[in-house]
């Protein structure tokens, strides 16, 4: 009996507490799934396992950013930097490496639920997320509880995310109907509080008609599209807080935080705020990176076992309905964000963190529902609302989960602090009752869950596809029914005077250039690519990236080498090989003929 309770130890010490060798195993289990050959099987494995490991780098890079940040900005404004007992990257390696069991744990009640339950009829597919909840959930677990056994806190937290993913695109239908025009999609993102909050209370608060006051009437200034890319506002906004920082920070602290550096303060000031944006950017990497391989496998189990569910998918899929609304939140929201940094320092109560993906993503939330309800106006309050939340939310998030992952706090959507919050204090409230108490609390979720898909089973009386609330017109832009191009570093073109697109030709046509590493060969061909395209007349977006990247993304035409396209397989309805980067007439000829082939040209 103990040899057997020491292997089942060892397994779990050497294999399950390891995230990047767990996140491998889901692969596998999900590719040998999916009958894929044993090259893909393997390949897939790897890259799932490559990019945890990349993810924990980012992280790395992301809590060193931070901590320089944050101390140097308290100096500068007369307060301690804020402090916690754990950290993100100690949390993971810990209590959460349970995260990828709770996901696939959670995945699997998810479709039960969908299954069973008629009126649970979106199944959730935003990979990304499903990790960052399950992180959240398991700390707020271990905030509550305090050492939790793993399997009880993998039990309880795929039961109570697996309720998360069914009831999350429900309680956003009606809205998601305003924005899409139909319910064929449904929303599943984490700023879904932040949607339902700017929905309601715009229409409560009549802020506005939704026709008469459409954001997509309004022309904002050509100079802030820099802003969308995520990269890029990070570095900047963070770069301009730490020079001013500086300026004002005790010496002693700045030198204290460049240790070993003999560059200039401003100039090393310059170089955080660019590792800080680094950080971000190698950790949403990581982590698109092994979803890439789980979540294709997670919806083709979706496909066979829920042939008739629909999808529920990332909160990019409305931006098209409404781009220039997208940008009036994000903009509105990074100034609140940034007003609110300034009266916390003031009022000496926070250090806050810009957090730029969650005001852009958070931000354009909040303008797209906000304008489907009450036009720009509506997309106005949500970035107000989306500011105020993630300031506030950041403050005491931090205080929170100081004993876990603190860093959670910088990186959180709405969605994060209203589960989480529930969660601790239901402990809290619960806490009486000893250990039984966490299974009171899944039992308890569930129990709603239930009770919710019943009541909403029964008032049901139509088919929801076929509804439209003709009381609140869908504002949308002239490309309404374009695909979603909210890609990173996607660039714009345009038809050539006079040229016309084919009606079966999606417009603007989404392009993307891969290669192996996504920096150098692959930036090539999208030069070459956007410039032949632009000569053809044809109406486009084109972004570049890396084969592994690439597997998580959508497209209508994907450029690249013949041996990245058979890694690719059908990507995109139109898979392009090109073998020469630079000549603009081997591309063009390449492009004409599998255009015209599909019908596009």
């Amino acid at each position: 009996m103990d040899v057997a309770l020491d292997i089942v130890q060892t397994i779990t010490d050497n294999l399950f507490s390891q995230v990047a060798l767990l996140i491998g195993i889901i692969a596998l289990i999900g590719l040998l799934l999916q009958r894929k050959p044993v090259e893909e099987v393997v390949a897939g494995s790897l890259r799932a396992t490559i990019g945890v490991v990349i993810l924990n780098i980012g992280i790395d890079i992301f809590v060193g950013g931070l901590l320089s940040f944050q101390a140097i900005v308290s100096s500068a404004v007369g307060l301690q930097p804020p402090t916690a007992a754990s950290s993100l990257a100690e949390f993971t390696a810990g209590a959460g490496s349970v995260v990828p069991v709770i996901i696939a744990g959670g995945f699997v009640v998810h479709l039960l639920l969908v299954r069973i339950f008629p009126a649970a009829r979106f199944v959730y597919l935003t990979g990304h997320l499903m990790y960052w909840m399950a992180v959240v959930i398991a700390a707020s677990f271990v905030e509550a509880f305090g050492d939790v056994d793993r399997w009880t806190l993998a039990g309880v937290g795929a039961i109570v995310i697996g309720c998360y993913w069914v009831l999350q695109p429900l309680w956003t239908e009606p809205l998601m109907r305003k924005v899409m025009g139909d319910d064929s999609v449904g929303l599943a993102h984490t700023t879904s509080t932040l949607a339902v909050a700017t929905g309601y209370g715009a229409r409560a608060l009549r802020l506005g008609d939704p026709v008469r006051h459409n954001a997509e009437n309004l022309t904002l200034p050509k100079a802030l599209s820099f802003f969308k890319d995520i990269n890029v506002s990070t570095a900047f906004v963070i770069g301009v807080i730490m020079l001013v920082a500086i300026a004002f920070a005790d010496p002693e602290v700045v030198s204290a935080q460049m240790g070993s550096s003999t560059v200039l303060p401003w100039v090393w000031g310059l170089l955080q705020a660019l590792r800080f944006a680094a950080g971000i950017a190698i950790l949403l990497f990581g982590v698109r990176m092994f979803l890439a391989e789980i979540v294709p496998a997670f919806k083709g189990l979706s496909e066979k076992a829920l042939p008739g569910a629909r999808p529920a998918l990332d909160i990019p899929v409305t931006f098209t309905r409404a781009p220039t609304a997208v940008m009036v939140g994000f903009l509105t929201s990074s100034v609140v964000f940034l007003l609110l940094m300034g009266v916390f320092a003031a009022a000496g109560w926070f250090v806050l963190v810009p957090p730029m993906i969650m005001l852009f993503f958070g931000g354009g939330a909040g303008g797209v529902f906000g304008n489907a309800v009450a036009g720009w106006r509506g997309a106005v309050f949500g970035g107000v609302l989306n500011g105020i939340l993630l300031a506030f939310g950041q403050w005491l998030s931090w205080q929170l989960y100081s004993g876990t992952a603190p860093e959670l706090a910088t990186l959180a959507d709405p969605d994060w602090f209203a589960v989480g919050w529930l969660l601790i204090g239901a402990g809290a409230l619960l806490s009486p009752l000893g250990a039984g108490a966490i299974w009171v609390i899944a039992g308890g979720v569930l129990a709603v869950t239930v009770v919710v898909l019943l009541v909403m089973g029964r008032t049901r009386t139509a088919p929801a596809a076929t509804h439209v609330d003709e009381a609140a017109p869908v504002a949308t832009s002239p490309v309404s029914g374009a695909r979603a191009t909210a890609m990173a570093g996607a660039a714009p073109g345009g038809a050539a005077p006079g040229a016309g697109a084919r009606a079966d030709r999606p417009s603007p046509m989404v392009v993307l250039a891969v290669c192996g590493a996504g920096m150098g060969s692959s930036l090539i061909l999208r030069t070459t690519a956007e410039k032949v395209l632009r000569e053809m007349g044809v109406e486009f977006t084109i972004s570049h990236t890396d084969a592994g990247s690439a597997r998580g993304m959508t497209a209508d035409v994907v450029v690249a080498q013949p041996t990245y396209l058979d890694e690719l397989g059908d990507l995109a309805p139109v898979m392009v090989p090109v073998t020469s980067f630079i000549d603009a007439a081997h591309v063009r000829t390449r492009l004409t003929e599998h255009l015209e082939e599909k019908g596009w040209l």
